[in-house]
């Protein structure tokens, strides 16, 4: 492995990279297609099976998959790996933006068995995101088997996110401006050429494996009515009130359990599978539908070929509301994508239905509106309208549904935008503690200079107590760096630079200390810039406003070495 690692970097860097894009979009693509043959088949072996059977054996058999599969998603993220809980999509954001791309390998496989337990196993949640972390896991993984330092596995992980996204939805397009959008952060991110030639791998993969055929089928669709172009802000509304609630509803959910410490963290998972299986054998005894579990996709293409009223679609509507927003609320594996999408399916057909009490709709608006609606939904959850649209658009290759797309994604951005303050993963990223503008650095040289400066400053500096000669000596020994803070007793007395040091050594005299030049957490960069122009030893120690205790230290090192990074990720 040594071996091939060396001679791989001895490639030519455009080559390199060419030759790593490709392997990540084949590998993620692979996984991606792994993950849903495996998923599918434990669904079909599970839920799919016992429903052919009588109604006692389906309601315990049913029970019993649910809780065992509930429990053991349970046990493997609290045992083995909290982050590859929910979708997994703001977590592989954090990774990119914080850790540089790097994400432990630990996330790839409980991801991937964790996924396939829960989704396969009924929970009402979604297996796009977790395929986005999971592919964006291994390619980070391989990165690191090809030699690439901690420090420059962004590509890979955004490469693997676009492909593993391509995979599970066959839309290369979409997968490619949603790793852009969200993840990145930029249309015209420098990562461009190897996001989309990893996503189109990605979904190579799927056409070869599975097929080239869509998500949904629509038959027979031609350009919509006047009708339809007139209910589509309606509808987009709705579906985007409806996301809107969802995303409240979930990341409410989830902040109790988060504060609760009456419960085991093992055991909550269970609670929205009860929960799930509660409303899911409900409607299935009274319409013998099953598509309050897992996915559901089986009943949204039935209700877009027209196949569900609007009374069922009601109903399928609220249970899967309410399955999928305490599957995830109560810590449950699995992603947002497919329940918004039926979601925003549902309503279009209920609006559709309550219409046509009145006047007569056509089937193709019927559909149309169902379209709008998945569309409109799903951009008022993720805030990444453009993937809104091409997402729709490739799941089910009718280009004359664009113009109503495009119409409801503006809808779909005005209600969410004036409802909800951020998208659900960054609103979830908040809830956990992270400050977005950390997480995501500016794209501009303007709000660069406002950033905050304890974003880039150094947190556990090496500070010296005790100026006495063998102690002085005993630091530069330990440490490489040039300058270290001074703390006699609680106070802070200077800088003592290594050249200094090691001539205070050589003479046998006490050392002479620099002045110190401080700053507080919530200044800007651009105040900061100021400072070490100023100091003496290029040198700021940052400090607490209230008692003036030492933070953290930063150099011009630091800085430069920040605005490279930022620079990398395509944000300068």
């Amino acid at each position: 492995m040594e071996l091939f690692v060396r001679y791989f970097q001895k490639l030519p860097k455009q080559t390199r990279l060419l030759v790593q894009t490709c392997l990540y979009g084949l590998v993620a693509g692979a996984a991606t297609v792994a993950f849903q043959l495996a998923m599918n088949w434990f669904y079909q072996l599970g839920l799919v099976k016992l429903s052919n059977q009588s109604t006692g054996t389906f309601l315990v058999g049913s029970f019993a998959v649910v809780v065992v599969s509930s429990l053991l998603v349970g046990w493997l993220l609290n045992s083995f790996c909290r982050e590859a809980a929910g979708s997994g999509i703001p977590q592989l954001k954090l990774a990119f933006w914080k850790d540089f791309g790097t994400v432990p390998w630990r996330v790839a496989w409980v991801k991937f068995i964790a996924g396939v337990v829960s989704i396969g196993g009924g929970q009402s949640l979604g297996r796009e995101g977790p395929s986005v972390q999971l592919s964006g896991a291994l390619t980070s993984n391989l990165a690191g088997l090809a030699g690439e330092a901690k420090q420059s596995r962004r590509m890979a992980a955004a490469a693997g996110a676009a492909a593993g996204l391509a995979a599970a939805f066959n839309t290369p397009l979409a997968a490619t401006t949603f790793v852009l959008e969200e993840i990145i952060g930029d249309l015209n991110s420098r990562l461009l050429g190897s996001v989309l030639l990893a996503s189109v791998l990605g979904a190579l993969v799927v056409h070869g494996v599975i097929g080239k055929q869509p998500s949904f089928t629509l038959s027979g669709v031609d350009a919509p009515s006047w009708a339809a172009y007139a209910l589509t802000p309606v509808v987009a509304a709705l579906a985007s009130l409806v996301g809107v609630c969802f995303q409240k509803a979930s990341l409410g959910l989830r902040a109790r359990m988060k504060s609760t410490r009456h419960v085991p963290g093992w055991l909550l998972p269970l609670a929205g599978g009860l929960i799930t299986w509660g409303l899911g054998v409900a409607v299935f005894r009274q319409t013998k539908h099953l598509g309050v579990f897992s996915l559901g996709y089986a009943d949204l293409s039935s209700a877009l070929a027209g196949d569900i009223g609007w009374q069922l679609a009601a109903v399928l509507l609220v249970a899967k509301f309410t399955a999928t927003f305490t599957c995830y609320g109560f810590g449950g594996c699995g992603g947002i994508f497919s329940p918004t999408l039926f979601f925003g399916g549902m309503t279009g057909v209920v609006v559709a239905g309550l219409v046509g009490l009145e006047w007569p709709i056509a089937r193709v608006d019927v559909v149309t509106l169902a379209v709008v609606g998945m569309s409109a939904c799903l951009g008022a959850v993720v805030w990444a309208p453009v993937t809104g649209i091409l997402i729709v658009f490739e799941m089910t290759h009718q280009f004359s549904l664009v113009p109503v797309l495009m119409i409801g994604a503006l809808v779909s951005q005005a209600v969410s935008r004036k409802l909800n303050q951020e998208n659900f993963y960054d609103a979830l990223l908040t809830q956990d503690g992270h400050v977005i503008e950390h997480v995501r650095p500016p794209r501009d040289l303007q709000s660069w200079q406002q950033f905050p400066v304890s974003a880039i400053a150094n947190f556990r500096p090496v500070i010296i107590s005790d100026l006495t000669p063998a102690k002085v000596q005993g630091s530069l020994k330990a440490h490489p760096y040039q300058r270290f803070p001074v703390m006699q007793g609680d106070k802070l007395t200077g800088i003592l630079t290594r050249k200094e040091a090691e001539a205070a050594l050589r003479e046998n005299r006490a050392p002479r200390l620099e002045g110190v030049t401080t700053c507080l957490p919530s200044q800007t960069v651009r105040a900061l810039q100021k400072l070490l122009i100023k100091s003496t030893t290029n040198f700021v120690v940052l400090v607490d406003g209230d008692g003036g205790k030492l933070l953290g230290v930063i150099t011009l090192h630091d800085l430069l070495r920040a605005e490279v990074e930022k620079a990398k990720g395509g944000d300068i």
